[in-house]
């Protein structure tokens, strides 16, 4: 049903949307938020955050956008009876009026049917007709970057935003969801009036920094969110209390492909002092974990760092520059 359903949307959805869509990830939709912020008019970024998307997602509404596109009954009826299936959760079954059940697979689609409706649609004629200056749109899911030129595009959409989404018992989150002044000449204009250094501002798993390359030009830092990184490391903390009688090599061997995982998303331009940050607390952590093996033999941290060097990967960057690999993708 998903394959029979991505051939249908996939001709409706717009180029600014990447969540869950065959031939994209999450890389294309960074890379697509680093290059808009380099090359076009960006002076303020809107980051929006729906609350509880998945869980207050109207099934109604979401029945009535899939009938503009689909006329046959029994799919109707069918997509129809697996939003209305109960949820088992901890030997526990429940039935919610709203949302779709997070996990399934079909989930990640009939999301983006909802906002494609919802959010997408609306502001691609919000930007043509409302907008005084330039306007860029990032969406993964129901996270959302709207970059501005000019502050009060960016006032009027935020409150427009909220009153669109309300008419589809969505709502903004209001601690995660802000106004910030951001782009090449964010420095100065703080500067001038005194407020410090601009914002940041997270998506998909990266801190956005406003700043300047070594030449003095205007780049966009991207560092690993630091709440990922500390949560990462407290899930191998965990594990390697369980693993802490199991033979060295064979825990090096799972820290490795561990390590290189996380690296290959997280090894972009700009963050290879994160990745050593993360790479130099995973030794740590192994280390401690080994010298609690025995009461006698002092595992010295020189033989952690002989460890490392055998199993753990050094830190070096996987990604091409966001504009090199945007434009490759998007010859035109």
């Amino acid at each position: 049903m998903v394959t029979i359903l991505n051939q249908i949307y996939e001709e409706d959805f717009l180029g600014f949307s990447y969540g869950f869509r065959p031939g994209r990830s999450q890389h294309d939709a960074l890379d697509a938020l680093s290059y808009a912020l380099l090359k076009k008019k960006v002076n303020y970024i809107v980051d929006a955050d729906i609350r509880g998307f998945f869980d207050n997602l109207d099934k109604s509404w979401l029945v009535k956008f899939m009938e503009h596109r689909v006329a046959d009954p029994r799919i109707l009826r069918l997509i129809q009876k697996w939003l209305n299936a109960g949820v088992m959760e901890e030997g526990k079954g429940s039935e919610p009026r709203t949302g779709t059940p997070q996990g399934s697979v079909i989930s990640p689609l009939l999301a983006n049917i909802y906002l494609h409706y919802a959010f997408d649609l609306w502001v691609n004629v919000w930007r043509k007709k409302w907008a005084q200056g330039e306007v860029v749109v990032i969406r993964y899911a129901d996270d959302s970057i709207t970059g501005f030129q000019f502050r009060a595009d960016a006032d009027r959409f935020l409150e427009n935003l909220r009153e669109r989404l309300t008419m589809f018992g969505l709502e903004l989150h209001p601690e995660k969801t802000r106004r910030i002044e951001f782009g090449r000449f964010a420095e100065e204009n703080r500067e001038r009036r005194g407020k410090g250094k601009p914002e940041t501002f997270d998506f998909l798993g990266f801190t956005h920094i406003s700043g300047k390359n070594s030449l003095g030009q205007f780049s966009v830092r991207r560092t690993t969110i630091r709440k990922r990184m500390r949560a990462k490391l407290r899930q191998i903390k965990q594990e390697l209390h369980l693993r802490m009688h199991d033979p060295v090599a064979q825990t090096g061997r799972w820290l490795q492909s561990v390590v290189q995982g996380y690296f290959n998303y997280y090894a972009v331009p700009g963050n290879l002092d994160s990745l050593a940050v993360f790479r130099q607390r995973l030794l740590g952590l192994w280390w401690r974990r080994l010298r609690r093996r025995s009461q006698k033999d002092r595992f010295s941290w020189n033989r952690t760092l002989a460890l490392g060097r055998r199993w753990i990967p050094e830190p070096r960057v996987l990604h091409p520059y966001p504009a090199v690999r945007f434009a490759a993708s998007h010859p035109r």
